[in-house]
């Protein structure tokens, strides 16, 4: 068994990723829009412009993949009870990626050492996701 994140947009999935991809150093593995998978389970709901919408989408970080996907079949909400942890190895690396995605999110927790990390930041990002992004306790 392996348990794969899942994370759902409204029409920006495609904008997501390759800001996931640069602020991670993940590798995309796999990007479908709805019209290039013509699924007939969806195409009658589709609306203008929504072809281009990701159908699904595969990134790869550190090993691990995450599945992401446009939804059309339900209004898009922002989500503050789940969210993602990244675990970076180094401070200098939690800033990066925090950089890398920062404009237009809204700041949780600020950049900041706690009892279980060294660096650790928590925002909901321009999508609506909330990430967490951190390093181990290495301060003790």
């Amino acid at each position: 068994m392996k348990l794969v994140p899942t994370i759902n947009f409204g029409g920006n999935c495609r904008e997501a990723i390759y800001i996931y991809e640069k602020a991670f150093g993940g590798r995309i593995n796999c990007l479908i829009t709805y019209g290039e998978a013509d699924d007939p389970a969806y195409n009658p709901l589709l609306k203008e412009g929504q072809g281009e919408y990701i159908y699904h989408s595969e990134l790869l970080l550190g090993g691990e993949r995450i599945i992401m996907a446009d939804h059309i079949d339900i209004e898009f909400e922002t989500c503050y009870s789940n969210f993602l942890t990244v675990m970076m190895d180094t401070k200098e690396e939690v800033q990066r990626a925090y950089e890398a995605m920062k404009e237009g999110s809204k700041t949780i927790y600020p950049m900041e050492a706690t009892p279980y990390s060294s660096c650790r930041v928590v925002f909901v990002d321009r999508f609506g996701i909330r990430w967490g992004i951190m390093t181990e306790q290495t301060e003790r």
